[in-house]
């Protein structure tokens, strides 16, 4: 528009485009800030149920028994501490449905500021339980940090992948899954009984997320908010050249200012969409399908049932009892490390690769866990449960929720977010649900649906998912074009004989 362009000469005059990269230290200190108070909190608080499983347990019988004179059975004690933790998947699925509306409302940012309202009331209540010999205090702190992470998860990779440059967006966005995978170590440390792990500390143990909630609300004010949103959704041209400054360390590149101009320019007029819009929207049929299909596989792919047999597995091995909890660290170390190299490689070798690749070989472990579960070698099953969970952070746990961010514009973006979130929960309820009938109905079969889900999700990408690694989100939409309306007339391309890039790969913020 004429508007646009009047902005974009006025910036070339008053902004002089550099070659220069500047330095990447905002953005870096951006990235930690919001991640340890965002991403960083699922990984953890899924780690630090698993020590207080038995004390909770006790406390939960103390209680009833305290108060009504009953004393519950395994069954009851059981079905309320399945409760307990299947609280935080429907917290997890709430969060996700409200993360796009607030995303919009109050912008990246400071959705993840008002987030640690639920982090800290989650805290306070789990704090308080014990002495007010109440059980119930844990279930709602449990929903309630479900609601934190549910909204973090959504929030933190769309704020990343606004605030990146083309080249580095890959490795940025990757980054959430890169604490996610820490806040799991992070945890499983915590836990020990030499810490918090033990029977006089686990109410400070639930309580002890609030301490990362803290650190974010006291650094992430200084940063500044998404550039695209300050552009495309607010209008304030000033604010986003401001924020691309602060995060770039130099003057504005001419062609980032032209990409984000454009689409402001295709998106103009439209307001943010809602999720069920998307789904009679035709020219986001194939982008909507594309990340139903993989966050559902994130959930249904099995890495997270892996660990139930984790324990198992070890102390066949030989591993004594006390020694269990030191070498369980190591399978969250192993999917850190994946991560890690994930996001080392993903912009080397790009998304499309390192999602067939991780479930193609999450499938060949699959099958030799499952022949292994017959034939019974115990230290075979260890190395196929560190395999596993490697290929798993090689590739969909990293690159999965990258997605969104390339696949969509700005108006569909909170929309489909909402929807991989909203998919992403549900599904890991139900397959926590449904996971001891699949062990006792299916016995050492019980793999054999999880490599099936790998198979014919690593087919799909093969067969739809384009390679989004260095290009603007013009040239995806135009590469979902021809599956949305396929045998129909094509749309006037602008641009057409555009030269595909390869974006620069800039190890120094390869977290």
């Amino acid at each position: 528009s004429t508007k646009n362009q009047a902005f974009t000469y006025s910036l070339n005059f008053f902004v002089p485009v550099q070659n220069s990269r500047g330095h990447t230290y905002t953005l870096v200190l951006m990235v930690t800030s919001t991640a340890i108070g965002g991403t960083l909190q699922y990984g953890y608080n899924l780690a630090i149920m698993n020590a207080p499983t038995v004390f909770i347990q006790n406390f939960v019988n103390e209680t009833f028994l305290e108060r009504w004179g009953i004393q519950f059975g395994v069954y009851e004690v059981t079905l309320i501490w399945t409760f307990i933790v299947s609280i935080f998947s429907l917290g997890g699925f709430i969060g996700a449905l409200i993360a796009g509306p607030m995303s919009v409302r109050f912008g990246r940012k400071k959705t993840m500021l008002l987030n640690n309202v639920f982090l800290l009331s989650s805290s306070l209540l789990a704090l308080l339980s014990r002495t007010a010999k109440s059980f119930e205090m844990i279930i709602i702190s449990r929903f309630l940090v479900g609601i934190n992470a549910g909204i973090s998860m959504n929030v933190q990779p769309m704020y990343f992948g606004e605030s990146a440059p083309k080249h580095l967006r890959g490795a940025v966005s990757l980054s959430s899954a890169v604490f996610t995978s820490f806040g799991l170590v992070l945890g499983q440390v915590v836990s020990l009984k030499e810490l918090l792990g033990s029977e006089p500390c686990w109410q400070y143990l639930l309580a002890s997320n609030a301490i990362p909630g803290f650190i974010q609300l006291l650094t992430l004010p200084w940063f500044p908010e998404s550039p695209r949103y300050l552009l495309i959704d607010c209008g304030d041209k000033e604010a986003c050249l401001i924020a691309l400054q602060r995060l770039r360390g130099c003057e504005v590149q001419k062609e980032e200012l032209d990409e984000i101009l454009q689409e402001q320019n295709e998106t103009k007029g439209e307001r943010a969409k809602q999720p069920w819009e998307l789904f009679t929207d035709r020219s986001v049929r194939w982008q909507l399908i594309t990340v139903a299909v993989l966050s559902s596989a994130m959930q249904l792919c099995g890495n997270d049932s892996i660990y139930f047999y984790a324990s198992y597995v070890f102390q066949e091995a030989g591993i004594s009892a006390s020694q269990i909890q030191y070498v369980t660290i190591g399978t969250g170390m192993c999917e850190f490390t994946a991560c890690i190299l994930c996001n080392l490689l993903i912009e080397r070798l790009g998304r499309r690769l390192m999602l067939m690749g991780g479930y193609v070989l999450m499938t060949g472990w699959a099958i030799v866990f499952t022949v292994n579960m017959v034939t019974w070698m115990p230290y075979l099953s260890m190395a196929c449960i560190f395999t596993y969970i490697l290929s798993f952070g090689m590739g969909p746990a990293g690159v999965t929720g990258i997605l969104p961010t390339e696949i969509f514009n700005q108006t569909s973006r909170p929309a489909a977010y909402m929807t991989a979130g909203s998919l992403m929960w549900l599904n890991l309820f139900i397959i926590g649900m449904i996971f001891p009938f699949l062990v006792s109905g299916l016995g050492q079969y019980c793999f054999v649906p999880f490599g099936a889900v790998c198979l014919l999700t690593a087919l799909y990408i093969q067969m739809v998912l384009p390679e989004t690694k260095g290009k603007t989100i013009s040239m995806i939409t135009k590469e979902f074009y021809r599956l949305n309306y396929r045998g129909q007339v094509k749309m006037d391309i602008e641009g057409k004989h555009a030269q595909y890039q390869l974006g620069e790969i800039f190890h120094s913020t390869a977290l």
